[in-house]
C-alpha cells in the first residue's frame, strides 16, 4: 500500500469517527421532552407552521456559512 494510500485511509477513519463522535454529543446535548411537556409546548407556542411569516427568521444561511450570510 503506497503512503498517500494510506493517509488518505486515515484520514477517512478519522472523519468517521469525528462524525460518530459528533453526532453522539448533539444526542447528549438535547434535552428530553416527554409527551407531556411537548403537548404544553404545542399548546402554548403552537406549530411553527401557523407562524406569521414576519414573525420567524430563516436561519438556514447563517449556519450554513459560519455565521456568514452572504
Amino acid at each position: 500500500m503506497e503512503i498517500h494510500e494510506l493517509k488518505a485511509l486515515i484520514k477517512e477513519s478519522i472523519r468517521e469517527v469525528l462524525r460518530e463522535e459528533r453526532i453522539l454529543l448533539c444526542q447528549v446535548l438535547i434535552p428530553y421532552v416527554s409527551d407531556e411537556e411537548q403537548t404544553e409546548l404545542n399548546e402554548i407556542f403552537g406549530s411553527p407552521s401557523d407562524y406569521e411569516e414576519e414573525e420567524s427568521v430563516d436561519m438556514t444561511e447563517w449556519v450554513r456559512y459560519g455565521n456568514k450570510i452572504s
